[in-house]
């Protein structure tokens, strides 16, 4: 009679348990509330000092490199570097504030310090101060009016305004005139902060007296010294027309959507002049209008219709104010704005970045274990612009929010490598809008497997028949012991269990097939039946 058992850890009729304990150490993110916030001039050298990371956290720079400590900086420029031996945050390159942002009264760029073991996230920013290393200077060097001798004092000529790259009191603070006779300068101040000179008539003027007039204008900003430029001005003084255009409105304001169509009438502009002839015919153009928004509008020199004939984008430019000049056969002028407000639609779905991915994890890792750390962005305005996320399907996996539309996937669950060895899993964010839009990103996690299974034989009794007279070593069978776990943890090995002071069996077991041998010849009359026990073990 042969009996078989598996080695299931507890000792019965001299079975042996045998328990192989695994410590795992599982490296849970941490989303650090810490920040870090510096300062540097723009246009220093390449690898100059920004900060000192390991000191301004606290931590020894040994820590840095163990930690594999890195730099991300948004955008498609890596614009720092750190130094894990020193912890020294240097900029790999000169910084130009005016290329990097432009007239934006601050510059700051951010960065994402990551560590390893455990994974933890801060935030970081720096910010570019701006020095006075650009002067204003103007489109043209040289601006040309006529004006007509009747022209009333008190009338206003508006001039192209200088540029400079500079931002806050570095920028554009003021314009000076020649002194002369006749004209002053006046400076208006839009609504988005930039200063508009503007030509005023002081006194009358006469042809017969002075057929031109030359002035210089000069802008100047605020450094210490400051910096200028200047441009010439030719007044060309003409015979008398005494009727100037003059428009319906000063301001149309007009809203248009950012998906309307190259061609769609914007607004019409009217000026009347009550001459007659050339006099009395009014022509259109555009004057102290940007390139960009001349290169998405359309003007028509003689109806006055300004139509659409670029693409729209409200995420790159929301409001177009536009110069719009009425001209008669006499040469006689005015001038009206023409403000576009854009429109959001939702054109644009939510964009996903994945920032730190683990590719795999242990079975037995505990619940709320970050598997990997990504962020949204979805650049519409308003509801357009606001998302949400969650995982597809029925996945032992969470969303938590951070951040900055940061987020973080963890586990909400036991796993269990025999059950699914590798999953899936889906990110679906979609934005709020009317029509709403969304995006995926798919990321493998697998599990790897722990000694969590013992073997288990295929039979609890095993009978095995052999007849006297035997020869030596003859196989009368074989047990068989399986083991759900992976790899080494499911290599069953076998062998007998021998009782303390029992003499040698006449059995013996492959430790790697199984068998079982008859290992002497046996005698009926003296041995009629055997009765063992074999032991399978896995390899964990």
């Amino acid at each position: 009679l042969w009996r078989g058992m598996a080695w299931n850890g507890r000792r019965s009729r001299g079975s042996l348990r045998q328990v192989i304990l695994f410590l795992l150490c599982v490296c849970v993110w941490r989303s650090g509330a810490e920040s870090l916030r510096y300062s540097v001039a723009e246009e220093m050298e390449r690898e100059s000092f920004v900060g000192n990371i390991a000191q301004d956290l606290g931590l020894d720079p040994s820590q840095l490199a163990a930690r594999k400590a890195r730099v991300v900086c948004e955008g498609n420029q890596q614009l720092f570097r750190l130094n894990p031996s020193t912890g020294v945050l240097t900029a790999t390159e000169s910084l130009d504030r005016e290329e990097i942002c432009p007239q934006s009264e601050t510059c700051t760029l951010f960065f994402k310090l990551l560590f390893d073991n455990p994974l933890q996230l801060i935030r970081g920013e720096v910010e570019v101060l701006d020095v006075n290393d650009n002067p204003p200077t103007f489109p043209e060097k040289e601006m040309v009016f006529e004006i007509l001798e009747t022209t009333s004092p008190g009338s206003r000529f508006p001039l192209k305004r200088a540029r400079d790259k500079d931002v806050g009191s570095y920028g554009l603070q003021n314009y000076s005139l020649q002194s002369n006779s006749h004209f002053s300068i006046a400076v208006k101040i839009r609504n988005d902060g930039e200063k508009y000179p503007e030509l005023l008539l002081e006194r009358q003027l006469d042809r017969e007296e002075q057929t031109e007039i030359n002035l210089l204008l000069t802008a100047i900003d605020g450094g210490a010294p400051p910096r200028s430029g200047t441009a010439q001005i030719r007044i060309m003084v003409l015979d008398a027309n005494d009727n100037t255009p003059m428009f319906s409105r000063e301001v149309y304001e007009v809203s248009l959507a950012e998906n309307s169509p190259p061609g769609q009438l914007v607004v019409k502009v009217d000026a009347r002049d009550p001459d007659k002839g050339s006099n009395g015919k009014v022509q259109y153009t555009f004057s102290e209008t940007s390139e960009g928004s001349q290169k998405l509008f359309d003007l028509n020199p003689d109806t006055g219709e300004i139509w659409v004939t670029g693409k729209l984008d409200f995420e790159e430019m929301k409001k177009h104010e536009m110069v719009v000049k009425a001209t008669d056969g006499g040469g006689l002028f005015a001038y009206c704005k023409v403000q576009v407000e854009v429109m959001d639609v939702n054109d644009n779905a939510p964009e996903i970045q994945l920032t730190s991915h683990t590719a795999s994890i242990p079975e037995d890792a505990p619940p709320r274990t970050v598997v990997a750390l990504f962020s949204v962005r979805d650049r519409d305005a308003g509801d357009n612009g606001r998302t949400e996320c969650t995982i597809e399907g029925d996945l032992p996996f969470t969303l938590t929010p951070t951040f900055d539309n940061y987020y973080e996937i963890r586990t909400n669950a036991a796993l269990d490598r025999e059950t699914t060895s590798e999953y899936n899993i889906s990110i679906r964010a979609t934005d709020w809008g009317p029509r709403r839009l969304s995006s995926r990103q798919s990321l493998w996690v697998q599990v790897w497997d722990v000694n969590d299974n013992a073997p288990a034989f295929s039979q609890e009794l095993y009978s095995m028949w052999v007849t006297e007279n035997n020869s030596p070593m003859v196989r009368i069978g074989s047990v068989q012991a399986s083991d759900a776990d992976a790899g080494s943890n499911a290599r069953v090995q076998y062998a007998l269990e021998r009782q303390e002071g029992q003499e040698q069996p006449a059995l013996s077991v492959s430790s790697e097939s199984g068998d079982v041998y008859v290992v002497r010849s046996l005698d009926y009359e003296r041995l009629r039946a055997l009765e063992v026990w074999v032991r399978a073990a896995d390899g964990g």
